[in-house]
């Protein structure tokens, strides 16, 4: 399994096992790695949006009503930045969301190409916490610190009398599709 397919399929699992039910996918390439993995998670509900602002205020909607976390997922760049209106409602009002924009990685950040933006911090001031998870890749203690992490953002969205959204900037590297090796 290629690195960015394990993170994706780790991350997806430990949000389930802590609870996550229901995840708005706002579809690009480079999120084909959780697009893929929320997909072949039979204990998700898996809501499509094409327009990102429209996915982010379903989630919103979906995390309202339930009270629990709803994961928004999308691609890099200015996708990212369609979230942002419901990520500051969300601040405002406390609704639980966990927030999954996808990324390039390091080397292509900065390089000109098209609809890129510096995705670290944001939604600055307006998440519960912030983390670049970094590009995946094959080595001891990698599965444990994605598990660690998706339990931590999980718990800091419901944020015990604190609840409200958690943004994961997670740096994907082609292959950006199932490898067919289940090594992992």
């Amino acid at each position: 399994m290629n690195p960015a397919t394990a993170l994706a399929t780790v991350l997806v699992d430990e949000l389930v096992r802590c609870g996550l039910t229901d995840v708005v996918l706002a579809p690009g390439s480079r999120s084909a790695p959780l697009a893929i993995a929320v997909h072949a998670e039979s204990r998700l509900r898996l809501h499509v949006r094409v327009d990102e602002r429209s996915a982010a205020f379903l989630g919103l909607g979906l995390a309202r009503r339930s009270g629990r976390p709803v994961a928004l997922v999308c691609t890099s760049g200015t996708a990212a930045a369609n979230f942002h209106p419901a990520v500051i409602e969300a601040h405002e009002s406390g609704v639980p969301l966990l927030v999954l924009t996808a990324d390039r990685p390091p080397e292509l950040r900065g390089t000109g190409a098209n609809q890129t933006i510096d995705q670290v911090k944001l939604y600055g001031d307006t998440v519960r916490m912030f983390t670049e998870v970094g590009v995946p890749e094959e080595r001891p203690g990698q599965v444990a610190y994605w598990r660690s992490l998706a339990c931590r953002a999980y718990q800091r969205a419901v944020g015990t009398g604190d609840p409200g959204p958690v943004h994961l900037n997670l740096a994907f590297r082609e292959p950006l599709i199932p490898d067919g090796d289940a090594s992992w």
